[in-house]
């Protein structure tokens, strides 16, 4: 039995991958499909792929093209979510921050260096004019780090999606002081350069296998509704806000404007040094 790598951050936008992987589709060819969380997001799944260690990530947009131009050799083989991710912007309940320009001099903790978290950060500080390069930034690993970095009581920021931090505003330990949206669909399906290598149309058929269950909840988004709750801990009322404005990718084709429009406000942020040609980034088709 061939085992299939499959990793994503333990969160909601990932349920279609639960769902796939409980379906097994692929037993009668002797292919077993194991979902790994990675809870120290993006970064650490750029790194896994970089090292063989997954054969397939669900990672934030931004991070992977950032990872990509500096030399990852994984391709992506389409995107996983088209609609945009919704940043908190969040701060120790227990300090006087009260909003987003009272962050200006405030240290921004990040799961770890070219997260989506810290690209963010540099994203918040742009639209805010401040220096991006006085910001300082602390290391904490995932959401469990952040929440013991909240508990000293020290002005700190941190960027995380907003529903996935819900139940930490409601329990009074995170106040959010803001949102930020991504500007690009905020998930792509990446594939590590063995995966291409050794079972290349396999991870097409993965691929298509999971858009058949995301066109079943984009049609009826209502009926994941409790399911989504009851596994990820989260309100019905704030499972129902969420997939309201969530789409899940259901086409195989990547389109070009959005990874030039990463690459161009990454650039812009000086993040990124050059540009390269959308096709770099793809094995699917592009549009």
């Amino acid at each position: 039995m061939e085992k299939i790598n499959i990793t994503g951050v333990p969160e909601h936008f990932n349920f279609p991958w639960q769902k796939l992987v409980e379906n097994q589709p692929f037993l009668d060819s002797d292919v077993q499909l194991v979902w790994e969380n990675e809870s120290r997001g993006s970064g650490a799944m750029n790194r896994a792929l970089r090292e063989g260690n997954t054969d397939l990530a669900i990672v934030l947009t931004e991070s992977f093209v950032k990872d990509k131009i500096e030399g990852n050799p994984g391709k992506i083989i389409g995107f996983h979510v088209d609609s945009p991710l919704v940043w908190g912007i969040h701060v120790p309940a227990k300090t006087d921050l009260e909003k987003v320009t009272d962050l200006k001099n405030v240290p921004f903790l990040v799961s770890r260096m070219g997260s989506g978290s810290h690209l963010m950060t540099y994203l918040l500080a742009q639209k805010e004019g401040w220096e991006t390069s006085e910001i300082d930034f602390e290391i904490i690993g995932n959401l469990d780090g952040a929440i013991q970095s909240f508990k000293k009581g020290s002005p700190k920021a941190f960027l995380w999606e907003k529903y996935t931090t819900k139940p930490l505003v409601d329990k009074g330990l995170f106040r959010r002081v803001g949102e930020i949206p991504t500007p690009w669909p905020c998930f792509v399906i990446v594939a590590s350069e063995k995966m291409l290598q050794d079972n290349g149309p396999l991870a097409f058929q993965i691929r298509d296998a999971l858009y058949e269950i995301n066109l079943s909840i984009m049609k009826d988004k209502v009926a994941s509704v409790k399911q989504i709750s009851e596994k990820y801990q989260l309100e019905q009322a704030d499972v129902r806000e969420w997939i309201s404005q969530t789409t899940w990718s259901t086409h195989k084709k990547v389109a070009a404007h959005h990874l030039l429009k990463t690459m161009e406000i990454l650039e812009d942020l000086k993040l990124i040094n050059k540009k390269l040609n959308p096709e770099s980034f793809v094995v699917a088709e592009i549009g």
